[in-house]
């Protein structure tokens, strides 16, 4: 059975099972999401409105024994930035859509009736639609029980919780993993997206699927061994993430003067030793929790971790390193346990880690909050965020709007999304990527912290501006390429340093379709798809001035390396001539 585009319109509450457009087949992921959103999404639409879309789209080896390839995308108008979207997660959801044939999941429209929630479950070849007002106003570890329950657990599940329905801008969508726990669908906002469309979660069905077929079952084994042995070899993807998780980046971070401090103060912290990667990795150890697990099916990297407290009980997993900083950092916790169980809360609730951490840092400039004050922190989650109260929906409007409520200058946006943990003023080519990616400030856009600071494809001095914007933008072409197959992006490591390694990628979606792309093809997919996004950004009313550091990294100094923002705007705009 050929691949199918399961259309849910929600005004009516019905559904099209579609055959897939010609010019649509050699796509998935983001090249698919994005894709459609151009097509079909009025840049100038209110993203909470009827006319916005959700587009879900698995990757073009998801489904398959490629490592690494359970990732899905998500793509539609983010209500945080205005502008196009497309979030990239792991979890159950991508293998099992690919299996069940299911090319992109397309929803649109509001419902009339707007007084409850509702449930979308997709089988083989149907959709159902129905009213769960026994979920509404329930989280995210709630929905996902009874969801599993109902299915004895031959399920893949995505959910929000009950900022997502109060439409908050921090909401993510979770994602159930393979360990029974959450992933998310991050940034942007889509939360409040999949919320104002009235769906609490959507099911898959993940029993009766067909396996996926390979043109060349035999080609395809052998590039994939080759690819494998790539991931596993590398210093970074076969060694350092599975030892200390993301988290192993605290330290080297820090050292290098680009850790963001205190509502972006600073460059390294004080609190760097007891909340880095070795610490936690101390941690888990001593408390019989686990070091390494994957946060979907065939992963090889195994980043991810379960961290349990002193008396070895469950905390959280896929404690990741956005978090930590967010937290640790930005705003002050020194206690690994604290910010792990604010991490729980915020699973449960499905808020952004890396929004909702800098939100924090700079409602301590609005004088709301305490640096560290971690008991302060998860209270205001917990009671006010959770409840929709004022000062919850303050927090929940995201920290470009809170900033802007209280009249603060220092304000660490782009595109009005939060700067994540890594300064632009001290690794240059990631402040490049932040400033131009069409997605606001993201740093798995175009990873050049890889090149920056870790020396992977290289090295380019992450002080200085010469290079910065020919790395951010290869890097974002290919992050484009990448994140179309259903790859994880630290396939990007062993990508950047092995020769092998991306041919052996190429050749695994030649041996899938039966086609024969070359490594230019892939590139210049990557350009499309970044050329798409820039025009949908263009068209919403995001021009080259919203591609800009916030003004304060301009004329102050980034201790401890001094470093300060120095690029001028032309310097900046000669990114999008390719």
């Amino acid at each position: 059975m050929a691949d199918k585009v399961y259309r849910v319109n929600m005004s009516n509450l019905s559904y099209k099972i579609e055959e897939v457009p010609a010019h649509w087949m050699g796509l998935g992921g983001r090249g698919l999401t994005s894709t459609v959103i151009a097509e079909e999404v009025d840049p100038e639409c209110h993203p909470l409105g009827p006319n916005n879309k959700m587009v879900f789209a698995p990757g073009l080896l998801s489904g398959t024994t490629a490592a690494n390839s359970g990732r899905n995308s998500l793509g539609t108008k983010s209500p945080l930035t205005g502008g196009i979207k497309e979030s990239n997660v792991g979890g159950t959801m991508a293998g099992i859509m690919a299996k069940l044939g299911v090319k992109a999941l397309i929803i649109e429209g509001i419902p009339e009736d707007d007084s409850t929630f509702y449930h979308i479950h997709i089988t083989k070849d149907n959709v159902m639609i129905e009213a769960v007002p026994e979920l509404v106003g329930k989280d995210n570890f709630f929905v996902l029980d009874a969801m599993e329950e109902k299915y004895n657990k031959k399920v893949a599940v995505m959910t929000i919780g009950r900022p997502g329905e109060m439409k908050m801008l921090i909401s993510n969508i979770s994602v159930r993993d393979p360990k029974g726990k959450l992933r998310s669908h991050g940034r942007g906002g889509v939360g409040a997206v999949m919320g104002s469309k009235k769906i609490k979660c959507i099911t898959v069905d993940a029993e009766n699927y067909k396996e996926v077929t390979y043109a060349a079952p035999e080609k395809f084994k052998e590039a994939s061994k080759i690819f494998t042995k790539a991931l596993q070899e590398n210093p970074i993807s076969g060694e350092g993430l599975p030892a200390f998780g993301t988290n192993v980046l605290v330290n080297i971070i820090n050292e290098a003067g680009g850790l963001p401090s205190h509502n972006f103060r600073s460059g390294s912290s004080e609190n760097a030793e007891a909340i880095c990667g070795e610490t936690m990795a101390e941690n888990i150890k001593e408390r019989h929790g686990s070091t390494t697990h994957g946060c979907h099916a065939g992963c090889v990297i195994q980043c991810s971790q379960t961290y349990n407290d002193k008396d070895g009980n469950y905390l959280t997993s896929g404690f990741e390193y956005e978090m930590i900083w967010a937290f640790g950092a930005n705003f002050g916790i020194s206690d690994l346990d604290q910010i792990a169980k604010i991490d729980a809360l915020m699973y449960d609730l499905g808020v952004d880690a890396i929004e909702t951490g800098v939100t924090f840092g700079v409602a301590v400039d609005a004088g709301l909050i305490e640096f560290g004050d971690g008991l302060r922190a998860f209270e205001i989650l917990e009671k006010e965020v959770a409840n929709g109260t004022p000062l919850g929906r303050i927090i929940g409007g995201a920290a470009g709007n809170l900033g802007k409520l209280y009249g603060l200058v220092r304000v660490p946006v782009v595109k009005n999304q939060s700067i994540p943990a890594y300064e632009p003023r001290a690794i240059k080519g990631q402040g490049i990527t932040y400033v131009t990616t069409p997605m606001g400030a993201d740093h798995t856009a175009g990873y050049a912290v890889a090149t920056n600071i870790l020396n992977s494809g290289g090295h380019i001095d992450p002080l200085q501006k010469e290079g910065q914007v020919e790395l951010s933008r290869n890097l974002q072409i290919a992050s484009a390429a990448v994140d179309s197959t259903g790859m994880c992006i630290f396939v990007a490591f062993p990508a950047l340093d092995d020769p092998k390694c991306l041919p052996a990628l190429i050749d695994m979606i030649n041996a899938r379709f039966g086609i024969n792309l070359t490594a230019d093809d892939v590139t210049n997919l990557g350009a499309n798809i970044l050329k798409t996004e820039h025009e949908f950004n263009i068209k919403a009313g995001l021009t080259s001035a919203t591609d800009r550091v916030p003004e304060f990294m301009k004329y102050e100094t980034l201790p401890p390396t001094n470093a300060i923002w120095d690029f001028t705007n032309e310097e900046i705009d000669e990114f999008w001539n390719f």
